[in-house]
């Protein structure tokens, strides 16, 4: 399989890596799976995610993937880093997880297959680790329905985000491996809101997340200066 354009091979590389502490959840990944029941319920009170044919882009390991198939959606989980998605396909099946696939393929390569196909596209914790952030906004525009819901979560671009995110997180609390977020890749949300307007999404709504490293808690709040989710709606005739 040719490397994708828009895939960082270091980056696919140091998820690989830790594919097999995916569903530890006091590895690497339990700040993933402390915060999905909060991104999950918000996407689920903004478009009902039970019935609907959903896409999740970068899917890792599944952990979202996962909990929107229990929640009775009809998902498909993609990436392109094998090793996770080996991971995600053995959870699934040890679990009993329904509804539940897994490909190994690029949002741009799926966009050009599919176009239109899906009801609900979810793209969280993944835009600041590809070379070109917006290629991968619109295709994910590209693969929703008219008046379908796009979800993107990511980490703001600031001097704070840089203290909390990578210097907290990745070297004082030991939350995320050190290396995990580069800064130059953080995304502003203006830079998010452009993009999403670029390729034919409105703005509905947007969530800050944030986490009280003493009592290990993490919150959605009004508060995007670092972690933040948007949700956006296909424009009819797009």
């Amino acid at each position: 399989m040719n490397q994708p354009e828009n895939a960082d091979p270091a980056e696919l590389a140091k998820f690989s890596e830790l594919a097999h502490h995916w569903w530890d959840l006091e590895s690497e990944f339990r700040p993933l799976h402390q915060i999905n029941p909060l991104r999950l319920d918000w996407i689920d009170r903004l478009s009902r995610v039970n019935g609907k044919r959903v896409l999740d882009v970068g899917c890792g390991g599944g952990i979202l993937a996962d909990a929107m198939a229990r929640k009775g959606a009809q998902v498909l989980g993609i990436d392109l880093a094998a090793k996770a998605l080996k991971v995600a396909e053995l959870h699934a099946l040890e679990a009993r997880t329904p509804n539940v696939q897994y490909r190994e393929i690029s949002a741009e390569a799926l966009a050009q297959e599919q176009p239109g196909s899906f009801d609900i596209v979810t793209c969280m914790e993944m835009l600041e680790h590809v070379p070109d952030p917006a290629s991968v906004v619109a295709a994910c525009a590209a693969l929703v329905k008219p008046q379908g819901w796009v979800f993107f979560s990511t980490i703001n671009r600031n001097p704070k985000s840089f203290l909390f995110a990578i210097v907290g997180a990745e070297y004082m609390l030991n939350l995320l491996p050190r290396g995990t977020h580069e800064y130059a890749k953080l995304i502003r949300p203006a830079e998010l809101a452009r993009f999403c307007r670029t390729a034919g999404l409105d703005l509905k709504a947007i969530r800050g997340m944030e986490y009280n490293p003493l009592t290990r808690r993490y919150w959605l709040s009004s508060d995007t200066s670092v972690n933040y989710m948007f949700a956006t709606q296909k424009l009819t005739g797009v």
